[in-house]
């Protein structure tokens, strides 16, 4: 799909049409931001010629190398970063920018709320002069502001899975089958929220190197307020990175909370049938003594030899109970 934004009389207006793609080149002459969703060829060559800029493929965006990420040729510059998909499932996917002073082409392969939650609520300030950089630089902007407010439900999550992991360890019954549901949930919550942690920092790495890279290379042709929202943004891209690695340290140390009740869980478990099997060795030797088929058994003439049997087998399972109480094993 392909979507074109001009700006006559400072204002801004998206070029859109369902036909042929050959019918908008008229209208995208002067477009400022064009943006490319999963381009088809006859989309890419009509940018290409309308433009005369070089428009990368998915392969090209998806390129991990810093050389890959960061280019300029002839005056252009030619970024990737990584950004986060949950159209289906969350996934990394790349968005390509080639900026120049008067164009800017966004290249994506994946739906972005982001990108549509700008485009619907375009400054018009950044369209009045034509401002390239300041399109590019206000997406930077909603995608940083987007990521921050992630992050927050992420710490607010975070929070909640907290009270419930030391809430579930104050009980004082251990092993329920609740208990086990609830741990396994929780480990699957932390998982996604890893995830969603994981994928945000990889955004916010790239982002904090395209920032610097665009002042120094684009010096001579950005706006002095653009280079000062620049400034700006490299700091709060700090400051959301910062905030990620405080969550990321939080959530394993919840993981490894999480890993401790399981395995107290176990423990417990394994602890009462240690009990019960060394509980359980005494009356059966007693009762295998009493089981043998012997002609001559002195306790076989008793009249109480019943009862002194069963009298054993409890009197022997009680005794390592009693020990096990004694030294606080159980």
């Amino acid at each position: 799909m392909l979507t074109a934004f001009a700006c006559p009389s400072g204002r801004a207006v998206r070029v859109t049409d369902s036909g042929a793609p050959d019918s908008m080149a008229p209208a995208m002459a002067d477009a400022v931001w064009i943006d490319l969703l999963n381009p088809t060829d006859p989309e890419r060559d009509l940018v290409a010629a309308v433009t005369g800029l070089s428009i990368p493929t998915e392969a090209d965006v998806g390129e991990i190398e810093s050389s890959s990420r960061l280019a300029t040729r002839e005056g252009v510059l030619y970024l990737s970063m990584p950004m986060v998909s949950v159209s289906e499932r969350m996934r990394a996917v790349s968005v390509g920018f080639v900026l120049s002073p008067d164009r800017l082409v966004t290249i994506r392969f994946a739906d972005s709320k982001t990108f549509t939650a700008y485009a619907d609520h375009l400054p018009t300030a950044e369209m009045q002069k034509k401002a390239s950089a300041g399109i590019f630089v206000g997406l930077l902007e909603a995608i940083v502001d987007r990521q921050a407010d992630v992050l927050e439900t992420v710490g607010l999550d975070l929070e909640t899975i907290s009270h419930r992991i030391f809430r579930l360890g104050a009980a004082e019954a251990g092993g329920r089958k609740e208990e086990d549901a609830v741990l396994r949930q929780t480990l699957g919550q932390l998982g996604r929220l890893g995830d969603t942690i994981s994928h945000i920092r990889d955004t916010q790495l790239a982002a904090a190197r395209i920032v610097p890279y665009v002042e120094l290379t684009a010096a001579t042709w950005l706006p002095k307020d653009i280079k000062v929202r620049l400034r700006t943004l490299r700091r709060d891209i700090s400051s959301v990175s910062d905030f990620a690695t405080h969550l990321i340290g939080k959530l394993q140390f919840m993981l490894d909370a999480t890993l401790g009740f399981i395995s107290i869980a176990q423990n417990n478990l394994m602890k009462v049938m240690t009990i019960a099997s060394v509980a359980g060795i005494p009356p059966v030797l007693v009762a295998g003594i009493y089981g043998m088929n012997f002609t001559h058994m002195p306790e076989l003439a008793w009249p109480y030899g019943y009862a002194f049997g069963l009298g054993m087998i409890v009197v022997t399972t009680l005794i390592p109970l009693a020990i096990f109480r004694w030294r606080k094993w159980i």
